[in-house]
């Protein structure tokens, strides 16, 4: 009985990390919380903060028409404004990605009263080396860092964290 409990248990075990996928990428943080995120679109960073401290500074790829708030799908904007980090992806195209609240209330009217869609899906996402083509500024509107760099903000950055994007 013990040694078929035992079978049973190591049969579990050995299905529950097939189904796990790439366990590599994901990384144990447990250093300072991370209170708010700063991104600074000219100067192509973005900051993580502990409270008014700065925990790590990353260099970002921003959309391809990076001056200017995003308005509208398609215009190849990162938005600028305060959002939240609401979702993230462990299977992103990009290697992992945590979703940007974009667009608000607002930003939807806005898009809404010019008969357009304000888009969505705005991420802070690893690489794609396919529509990286050599371009300093390459996503559709997301902020783009390396993938290691990704796995270290996945596991520092929790759902619900403030992120303010400056022009």
């Amino acid at each position: 009985m013990q040694r078929r409990m035992l079978l049973t248990g190591l049969s579990a075990l050995a299905l529950l990390s097939a189904c796990g996928g790439d366990s590599t990428k994901f990384k144990n943080y447990n250093g300072a919380p991370v209170t708010q995120i700063q991104v600074f679109k000219k100067d192509r960073k973005m900051y993580l903060f502990s409270g008014d401290q700065v925990v790590k500074t990353y260099d970002i790829a921003l959309g391809g028409q990076p001056v200017g708030p995003k308005q509208f799908e398609g215009d190849g904007r990162t938005p600028e404004g305060v959002y939240y980090i609401d979702g993230r992806n462990p299977n992103s195209a990009y290697h992992l990605s945590i979703r940007v609240s974009y667009p608000n209330p607002q930003q939807v009217a806005f898009a809404e009263s010019k008969g357009r869609n304000p888009g969505g899906d705005i991420f802070i996402h690893g690489e794609n080396n396919a529509d990286k083509r050599g371009k300093k500024d390459w996503t559709a509107g997301c902020i783009a860092v390396t993938d290691a760099q990704i796995e270290e903000i996945y596991s520092m950055v929790l759902n619900g964290t403030p992120i303010f994007i400056y022009p």
